[in-house]
């Protein structure tokens, strides 16, 4: 899509820049000196204005790999962006090396290069990412205009930072991956939604593909919480590198006594593959398994991303049960909590917020 019709704010979460004739005017590997060539003002107040809304940039530049160690040397230009790639690379291959770093879809990305060919080739390789010529920018920020930024957005990109030293400490730690993720010393926290909570929740619900059971609209999620018998909880993470923030929501249906029924389970793709979801969805389990209930069920829309939060659930025992309720392009699925849940992975502490709702 290389027009600005079609700009859903929601599903951009990290703005991929070309460097020649996009950042700055001029070839970098052409200077005659180490220096590099002077950032357009217009553009990095573009990054930067992406930034405070949490929207991550990245750089994908066909040009010698030494243009990245210049751009080192350069710290206040360095920091605006995560997993950059400089290379002689395809421009696709380079966005597809992007994602897997940041752990987000490549259908998250959109690519900004003045040049049509590598616009195309992203296009014809990856139909789901956007691109734009420069030009296009301020179309870009006005479809930001109006939009709520939560706490959580604002920190987005220092988080993605303090991630990217994670990813290094774990290429260097010598024991295993389990092992890893004790010394991290992961911690847990679940419990009911502080109203301060709420905007995050909306915002996993519109934003979250990967680890998200049935891509509820925000508009309908706030119309549910606040309906009787509807709760929502949240879960926060911690380590020993810093906050992550609110990284799960979930929205509880409670009005049958006897079922826990979740018509909304998201979690953000920065916590996959720490077990942070199974341990989030085991805590709800456990809880209502307290609070008396006898049944658990989980709302889910199928979509080629959603893939990791079906396998989740399987995992986590609940198979698809009749529902005359359900909408046509959803299952339920349900488990039994007579049965114990299972216990979080063992490098996850998990606990409960003491002013949580009973």
């Amino acid at each position: 899509m290389s027009t600005t019709d079609r700009l859903d704010p929601d599903g951009i979460k990290c703005v991929v820049w070309d460097l020649d004739g996009t950042l700055w005017d001029d070839v970098a590997v052409e200077s005659a000196t180490d220096a590099l060539p002077t950032p357009r003002p217009g553009t990095l107040a573009a990054i930067d204005a992406l930034a405070a809304l949490g929207v991550l940039s990245s750089i994908a530049s066909r040009s010698a790999p030494s243009v990245l160690d210049r751009l080192e040397t350069v710290p206040a230009l360095r920091e605006r962006f995560l997993a950059p790639q400089v290379s002689w690379q395809d421009k696709s291959e380079s966005l597809r090396r992007i994602a897997k770093d940041l752990g987000i879809a490549v259908d998250a990305l959109l690519l900004v290069d003045d040049s049509p060919y590598e616009r195309a080739e992203v296009e014809a390789l990856l139909p789901g990412v956007r691109t734009l010529a420069p030009e296009d920018v301020p179309a870009l920020l006005a479809a930001f205009e109006g939009r709520e930024v939560t706490p959580e957005s604002r920190e987005r990109v220092r988080r993605y930072r303090t991630e990217e030293t994670r990813r290094a400490e774990g290429e260097r730690f010598l024991g295993s991956r389990e092992e890893f993720l004790r010394w991290c010393d992961m911690r847990l926290t679940v419990g009911a939604a502080t109203p301060g909570e709420v905007p995050r929740a909306l915002e996993l619900a519109a934003r979250t593909h990967r680890l998200n059971s049935s891509g509820l609209a925000p508009d309908r999620l706030r119309e549910l919480a606040a309906a009787e018998g509807h709760e929502v909880y949240t879960a926060r993470m911690t380590d020993r590198f810093g906050e992550y923030g609110v990284i799960g929501a979930a929205l509880v249906d409670r009005t049958a006594p006897a079922t826990w029924s979740v018509p909304l389970l998201a979690l953000s793709c920065r916590v996959a593959g720490r077990g942070a979801a199974a341990a989030f969805l085991f805590r709800l389990m456990r809880r209502a398994r307290e609070r008396g209930a006898e049944e658990f069920r989980v709302t889910l829309r199928p979509t080629d991303a959603n893939l990791e939060m079906r396998i989740l659930l399987r995992q986590a025992g609940l198979r698809r049960t009749d529902d005359p309720g359900a909408a046509a392009d959803a299952a339920v699925l349900g488990r039994s909590l007579h049965d114990e849940p299972p216990e979080p992975p063992a490098w996850l502490r998990v606990t409960e917020r003491e002013d949580a709702e009973a």
